[in-house]
């Protein structure tokens, strides 16, 4: 009923149709199991049974099927190369899309051999459903701790475990029963929100889209009703606001707005806001869309936010709410996944690519690698092409982050190599308690408000000092400032401290002083005058002042 419903708003309105089509949910799923559990058939099936196959899609996979006994090899909608068709196998992901009168669908089918771990891994990322297939002939194998463990390492929130090809065990509840308690006891430490168990035979379409007359014992959902149903709206992180800035948007001389996507929160119009790292705070004065003007949006929309105050603001800031900023830090402990056949090079600097950032960075140290076959933690040095390990990152410059498992957008990054623009790694990041912090931390950021001696003496000493730091692994910088512009200097060195740097303030004025000994507070703040002794021995002093 409900699709005659829609067929028929499509004859009469269609700017209804769409209008109705537009506002449906979109849900992200992945499929995973080992090779031959079913994946691309019960994908196949499933678009297959709501008629989400066009005539000439249907006609050539009829054509090319070579299963004896069966009219259609339902794995064929999906698996698309030839190599794949050839063997019998998936090898790279194939996406498909498909909507239902509840949802619209986006579906990865991903590859079951290990040696297909990044592939895997690139199609899950972005799922809010995690589909594990067990073999019910086989039970639980290897692989299919494997691939929860990666689901759960991905946060991926929701996993629905098929237990396919039931036909082949006379649709025996014992079986089902026996996997499902046996899986139920691996995956309950894993972190999921929720964990359902469907028996199904994607071949015959047993509880894929309709019930299952062979299991009267079961009185669960089918797959389908499960993908409809499931609760993601309350999985987005609507608490922390984070804006990464992706174009400063100027079409004119009146118009100055920040246009990106919400990684995650709610922002409205009037809202106060800071901007990172000037620290500079402002109000929303209007949310912008293609459709017109908002009073708020939220994660994941695509808007243009103008602000009241002509702040400096660029591609690579980030705009949050002042009670719930991220972590501002260069070092972080992080879940690696390697995808490039060229093995982690410690000892070389990659780029990062965060949001809208990109910086240097490199590998401080691995942790550990995972034995994906025993998912045990061993020692290693490096990871090479689909291997999963934890390591230390430090990067060139500050990046304001969060928890992978609070927030997915601000918590991952990817790792390029800068020789051939390739992306060799996938980062997220694991340290911290998971929690915002109300106010940023030190992370080692100290101001040093540098007077005495006339200008010129200043610099000398403290581009001494800057460059003497720098040397011994410290990032440090100088800023400048007079009476006239306090507030600024104030501002960027509590925005710099925050970061984990030594911020040299050259002040000319006791109001500049002042400024930033309120701004930075008295924890970060140290201070000294410059005297008539030598410049190593001016660098010295300083130096040891700024390690107490």
């Amino acid at each position: 009923m409900a699709a005659v419903a829609e067929s028929e708003l499509i004859e009469r309105d269609i700017h209804a149709y769409l209008a109705r089509h537009e506002a449906k949910e979109l849900l992200r799923f992945v499929i995973v199991g080992s090779v031959d559990d079913g994946k691309s058939t019960l994908i196949g099936r499933l678009l297959h049974d709501i008629s989400a196959v066009y005539e000439d899609q249907l006609s050539a996979v009829k054509r090319a099927t070579t299963m004896a006994g069966e009219a259609i090899d339902y794995s064929l909608f999906t698996d698309g190369l030839a190599a794949e068709r050839e063997q019998g196998i998936t090898i790279d992901v194939a996406y498909r899309y498909f909507a239902t009168e509840k949802r619209k669908f986006i579906v990865a089918d991903t590859p079951g051999h290990v040696q297909y771990t990044r592939n895997m891994v690139t199609g899950a990322s972005t799922a809010d459903v995690g589909v594990i297939l067990i073999d019910a002939r086989l039970g639980v194998l290897e692989q299919s701790r494997r691939h929860a463990y990666i689901a759960s390492l991905l946060g991926i929130p929701h996993l629905l475990v098929a237990v396919n090809k039931m036909d082949l065990r006379d649709w025996s509840e014992a079986t089902f029963t026996a996997i499902r308690d046996e899986f139920r006891r691996f995956v309950d430490g894993l972190g999921f929100r929720d964990v359902t168990f469907v028996p199904v035979s994607a071949l015959r379409g047993a509880n894929v889209v309709e019930r299952a007359a062979e299991m009267p014992w079961y009185v669960g959902p089918t797959v389908l009703g499960f993908l409809e149903r499931v609760p993601i709206a309350e999985d987005r992180n609507l608490d922390d606001f984070r804006y990464p800035v992706q174009y400063v948007l100027r079409p004119n001389l009146d118009y100055r707005g920040f246009s990106g996507q919400l990684a995650s929160g709610v922002v409205k119009k009037g809202d106060e806001v800071v901007i990172l790292p000037s620290g500079k705070r402002t109000r929303v004065r209007a949310i912008d869309t293609f459709e017109g003007e908002r009073a708020e949006a939220f994660a994941p929309q695509s808007v243009t936010l103008r602000l009241d105050d002509e702040v400096d603001c660029s591609r690579g800031d980030m705009i949050v709410h002042p009670d719930r900023r991220p972590r501002v830090a260069r070092s972080f402990d992080a879940h690696v996944v390697w995808l490039h056949e060229q093995p982690l090079d410690p000892h070389k600097s990659y780029w990062l690519k965060h949001t809208t950032r990109m910086v240097r960075m490199q590998v401080d140290a691995v942790r550990f690698r995972v034995d994906l076959a025993t998912l045990a933690e061993v020692p290693a040095e490096t990871l090479g092409l689909n291997d999963i390990g934890r390591a230390t990152v430090t990067c060139h410059q500050p990046l304001y982050v969060d928890a992978y498992a609070r927030n997915r957008a601000t918590g991952s990054f990817v790792i390029v190599d800068p020789l051939t623009n390739n992306t060799v790694g996938a980062g997220m990041i694991v340290d911290g308690d998971g929690a915002t912090e109300r106010e940023p931390r030190p992370d080692g950021g100290v101001a040093l408000v540098l007077g005495g001696g006339d200008e010129a003496r200043r610099r000398a000493v403290a581009f001494a000092l800057e460059q003497r730091l720098s040397a011994s692994g410290r990032i440090a910088h100088v800023l400048f400032g007079g009476e006239g512009s306090a507030a600024g200097l104030a501002a960027a060195a509590r925005a710099c401290s925050d970061a984990g740097l030594v911020t040299i303030c050259l002040v000319g004025a006791e109001s500049a002083a002042a400024e930033v000994r309120e701004r930075v507070g008295a924890a970060r703040l140290r201070e000294a005058t410059v005297g008539d002794e030598p410049l190593d021995a001016a660098v010295a002093r300083l130096a040891a002042l700024l390690v107490q």
